[in-house]
């Protein structure tokens, strides 16, 4: 009983000095060291310097002139002469069309014509005739010489009405003839002889499509970030894609001087086909040149932030991170060039990722 007591009374000992020997955790330390270590990031500058004489984008040729045939009048075709990959020539014949109706219109038109110049000859008699007799005195009341000169100003001019009916009659029947507008090539034909045709309306298929390729248009869009700086003096280099190897020189032809729907303007560049190698649609790199004082922001490329929402660098103003948007343009090695509310000399901050936030101290 007696060793019992004894044993009990150790283990109680021991129990009590482990107790008074540990000691408690600062978890308040702990975190204000994790929070002072995670403010320490890399940084880097933003940096202006010129950075090429030149930016790549790609291109596309059109036709120099294209044109949509529509018929002018609603109608049958009668013949089509020519068909998809046909060469025309200006006032070329390409299909005659007939339309019933026109032919009784026309016929009317004269018959009314006919009546008309009938009328104001009868007219024009009766006022000479009258006009004969009224030289003897008495023989012919002033009123009755003014009335039939007046009549026969009146026949005269339905006359003149008429003809010129009949005339605007015949140009309408003239449209019944399709004529080539210029030189070029059908790049579409949609219809075939007994085809009902008319007047196009937005969206409708053409009668043809025909296009002059003998020179054509080579466009491209500069974004709206390079539309300062491009030298439209000096001339741009361009390779086709289906071609390579063969590095073609131009000058820029004309510009659209206004910002599209894509924030960018249209450049064009007129590309001789005289051999009809090239052909409307096909891709090419363009090498635009930059005016020699144009200068670029230039930051370091593990300093851009990707998300799915947005693309951007994060500075650091007034030692806190401020998160800034940006749009990417030429990248040289280590470096891209950026776009947005950044300036030269600015510290940015490298290797930001999703867990820096905006406002985050920075060391």
């Amino acid at each position: 009983m007696k060793y019992k007591i004894i044993m009990i009374a150790a283990v109680a000992a021991l129990a009590a000095g482990c107790s008074g020997a540990q000691k408690p955790v600062d978890i308040t330390k702990a975190d204000s060291k994790e929070t002072k270590d995670a403010s320490k990031f890399e940084t880097g500058t933003v940096v202006e310097k010129a950075l090429s004489s030149y930016v790549r984008l790609p291109g596309q040729l059109k036709p120099f002139n294209e044109v949509n045939i529509f018929a002018k009048i609603n109608s049958f075709v009668k013949h089509i002469y020519v068909d998809r990959g046909s060469v025309v020539h200006k006032g070329q014949l390409m299909a005659v069309l007939e339309a019933p109706e026109m032919v009784s219109q026309l016929q009317a038109a004269n018959a009314r014509l006919l009546q008309a110049q009938e009328s104001a000859s009868a007219s024009r008699e009766k006022y000479r005739r009258l006009k004969e007799a009224a030289k003897e005195e008495g023989a012919v009341s002033p009123l009755d010489l003014d009335n039939a000169l007046a009549k026969m100003k009146a026949d005269d001019a339905v006359a003149l009405s008429e003809k010129s009916n009949v005339t605007s009659m015949k140009d309408v029947q003239d449209y019944l003839n399709i004529r080539a507008p210029f030189d070029g090539t059908i790049v579409q034909r949609n219809v075939s002889a007994g085809a009902l045709v008319g007047p196009g309306k937005s969206g409708d298929q053409p009668m043809l499509v025909l296009q002059d390729n003998q020179k054509l248009r080579l466009e491209v869009m500069i974004p709206e970030n390079y539309v300062d700086k491009v030298d439209l003096k000096q001339q741009v280099s361009f390779v086709f894609n289906a071609i390579p190897g063969k590095e073609n020189q131009a000058y820029i032809s004309r510009s659209a001087d206004a910002l599209g729907s894509m924030r960018s303007e249209a450049i064009e560049i007129d590309v001789q086909n005289k051999s009809g190698a090239l052909k409307p649609g096909m891709y090419s790199e363009v090498k635009i040149p930059l005016r020699s004082g144009a200068k670029s922001l230039l930051v370091p490329n593990n300093a851009i932030v990707q998300s799915t929402e947005r693309q951007y660098v994060v500075l650091v103003k007034d030692g806190k991170a401020v998160f800034s948007d940006i749009k990417e343009g030429i990248s040289t090695g280590d470096s891209t060039e950026v776009f947005g509310n950044v300036k030269a000399g600015e510290k940015i901050v490298l290797h930001a990722g999703d867990e820096l936030k905006e406002g985050t101290a920075i060391h």
